[in-house]
């Protein structure tokens, strides 16, 4: 066994690797930008290493700091996890220049298989079927253009060098081919340095599927099975399972042979996933899969592969690149049950999944039969705009694909999370929608079902509203009595009492309060019951007036209530509401613009500027292009008007609410 490892990753797979090296008694080594100094990753490993400042390609992405980090503290081996440099062939043929051993296949197979046109065309020959389209090397717009009409609409633009669905783009009709393409490419340059495209012809009712692969270097491949991937969000995987839901033994088979086939064909060496498209339309058929693309590395999803299998997946990676023989064959291999895992992310499926960055106040999650976390961040952390807003990945596992859903529905129900806005009840749904528990999914799925699914605007939470404003009163009652015990003693004056008392009249408090950043307005009043009971009614009107009665109130269940610096967190169905008070002198003037203002949604990189001021615009019109967390969000004109400001230079890093662009319109 390797004496120790560099993890060159963050996050949650840096944590996952370091407890399977620790088990295996290796020395770990973290390596961190100045983002992740606090990181739990870096608190786990045996020793850490900073390696530059917060964005990526002057950090993670840094071969050479890297090198240097693994050669200083003799490190055996480098653990590439996945992101960033796990696909990258000259990270893996430096490791082998400097004698560092990469936890990996070789730089060689990296190469074949890195860039998707390719590896079309290398699997072609080993009989292995592929999508219609065009794959060649010709970039040319016009050219590109010709090739989607002769495939026919709709057709699939993706990078070659992609993956994660980073430069991918859906086009439907040919008016909407140039600016998917600028679009494809320029996000395909962004994230992998590579703006080539390849033009496809898009499935109408597509299921992912991939096969997990595994080689020595001994000559022996195997598959561990595949892997449902289909419930997908703008290319980007949500919610995996295996086996895959309609899977025939004659299929498994036929498709795990292509796999091992595409694999060799390569001289492949450890852990490798091949990804197939295949027709759902009249269910899972032999004749009618084809391959996509190979990822040369481990799975964000690959915990389902390991409940099925029994196996640790980051184990065997170790064991074959020390130079072992796999310790099994195809025969030896079964499955065993049911997964499903769970992509936990800080975003807000109300405004459109935008990513949603800020202090995790509260990271609680359930134990139980079957169930299995892996996280990289803890209550007290920080989600970062920086990075992947992965919070977690929940990992269910049962006898039987029902009660693998069961579990993971009950867990993420069980689950806490205070502070950014999360996917938790989308993800809930998710698993409880009546068509997917049926089988009956593609990867349009997701987006035919969002209203279903809670993945739209909704109005305020005014009981939660409610509940928060109690939470507050109860908070300062208990805070005003804490420092009279201490400084004064016991107060007597009846206007400290919590109750109903007061002269005259119904005793009423009015609050002016900012709910979810928004300034609003609640009463809150008490009154003694007719009976006499020595209880006392609380009721708080908020917004439309409606009472909302609560008889002895306190206390409130602590569960669904979380304090921050400035305020009350209530959790409620799955939803998140912030109550704080209003501070009349808490202003942010640069921020404070009306109609005409389009605003950074969050916080990222202004990457395009498409106009200029002069210019009249029409609702709808793309205007600029903000990069956060590796996706790009494009910024639309909210009505017809004129440019009048442009207030951020392309490249510029912006906040979130940050003023951009200044339009005058004639409302």
């Amino acid at each position: 066994m390797l004496e120790s490892v560099l993890i060159a990753n963050r996050g949650e797979i840096a944590c996952r690797i370091i407890r399977t090296a620790k088990r295996l008694g290796m020395r770990t080594i973290a390596v961190h930008s100045d983002a992740d100094a606090d990181a739990l990753f870096v608190q786990m490993a045996d020793e850490a290493h900073l390696i530059g400042p917060p964005a990526a390609r002057e950090s993670y992405l840094r071969i050479d700091r890297i090198i240097e980090v693994a050669k200083r503290t003799r490190a055996a081996s480098i653990h590439p996890g996945y992101g960033f440099l796990s696909e990258r062939a000259e990270f893996a043929q430096a490791c082998a220049e400097n004698g560092i051993v990469f936890v990996g296949p070789p730089a060689s197979a990296i190469k074949a298989m890195g860039l998707k046109d390719a590896a079309k065309a290398l699997v072609q020959q080993a009989h292995v079927p592929v999508v219609p389209g065009y794959h060649g090397s010709k970039q040319d717009p016009d050219f590109l253009r010709q090739k989607a009409y002769e495939v026919g609409y709709p057709v699939l633009i993706k990078a070659v060098a992609g993956g994660g669905g980073k430069g991918m783009r859906r086009v439907d009709k040919a008016a909407d081919f140039d600016a998917a393409l600028e679009s494809a490419q320029r996000e395909a340059q962004n994230a992998f340095g590579d703006p080539r495209v390849l033009v496809e012809k898009y499935i109408l009712s597509p299921r992912h599927i991939e096969i997990q692969v595994f080689a020595d270097s001994h000559g022996n491949v195997v598959h561990l099975f595949e892997r449902d991937c289909s419930l997908q969000r703008r290319h980007q995987k949500v919610i995996e399972e295996a086996p895959a839901p309609g899977m025939t033994p004659e299929m498994r088979a036929i498709m795990g042979k292509a796999a091992v086939e595409a694999a060799r064909a390569v001289g492949y060496v450890g852990a490798g996933t091949i990804e197939f498209i295949a027709d759902g339309r009249e269910g899972l058929r032999p004749d009618r899969f084809y391959f996509m693309e190979m990822n040369t590395r481990l799975q964000v999803e690959h915990p389902v592969t390991e409940a099925i299998t029994g196996l640790d997946l980051v184990e065997l990676q170790f064991r074959v690149a020390s130079g072992e023989t796999l310790p099994f064959t195809q025969d030896d291999l079964a499955i065993h049950g049911h997964a499903v895992e769970a992509r936990l992310y800080a975003e807000d499926p109300e405004r459109q999944f935008l990513p949603s960055t800020g202090k995790l106040w509260a990271l609680e999650f359930p134990e139980g039969d079957g169930i299995r976390i892996d996280t990289g961040v803890e209550a007290g952390d920080d989600v970062s705009p920086y990075y992947d807003p992965m919070i977690a990945k929940v990992i269910a596992h049962g006898a039987t694909r029902d009660e693998a859903l069961d579990r993971l529905a009950g867990a993420l129900g069980d689950t806490i999370v205070a502070g950014p806005k999360t996917n938790i009840a989308f993800l809930k749904k998710l698993c409880e929608a009546k068509e997917f528990r049926a089988g009956q999914f593609d990867t349009g799925f997701i987006d035919r079902n969002m209203d279903s699914l809670g993945a739209i605007q909704r109005e305020t939470d005014a009981e939660a509203v409610r509940l928060g404003v109690l939470k507050l009163i109860e908070h300062e009652f208990e805070e005003r009595n804490y420092k009279a015990a201490i400084y004064e003693g016991p107060v007597p004056s009846p206007w400290g009492e919590h109750d109903a008392f007061q002269l005259a009249g119904p005793r009423r408090q009015g609050f002016s309060l900012n709910i979810d950043g928004e300034r609003a307005d609640a009463t809150l009043e008490w009154s003694r019951p007719v009976s006499g009971d020595s209880e006392i009614d609380v009721a708080v009107r908020f917004g439309d007036g409606v009472s909302h009665l609560l008889d002895d109130y306190l206390p409130l269940d602590p569960r669904r209530f979380v304090l921050t610096d400035d305020g009350v967190i209530v959790l409620s169905h799955g939803r998140q509401t912030r109550v704080s008070p209003h501070d009349p002198f808490d202003v942010d003037l640069e921020h404070a613009d009306g109609g005409g203002t389009i605003k950074a949604p969050m916080h990222g990189k202004l990457i395009a500027v498409f106009v200029k001021p002069g210019d009249k615009v029409e609702k709808g019109q793309r205007l600029a292009v903000v990069e956060a967390m590796k996706m790009e969000h494009p910024l639309v004109a909210p009505s017809d008007g004129e440019v009048a400001e442009i207030a951020a230079e392309p490249g510029a890093q912006v906040a979130e609410g940050a003023r951009l662009i200044v339009l005058k319109t004639d409302a």
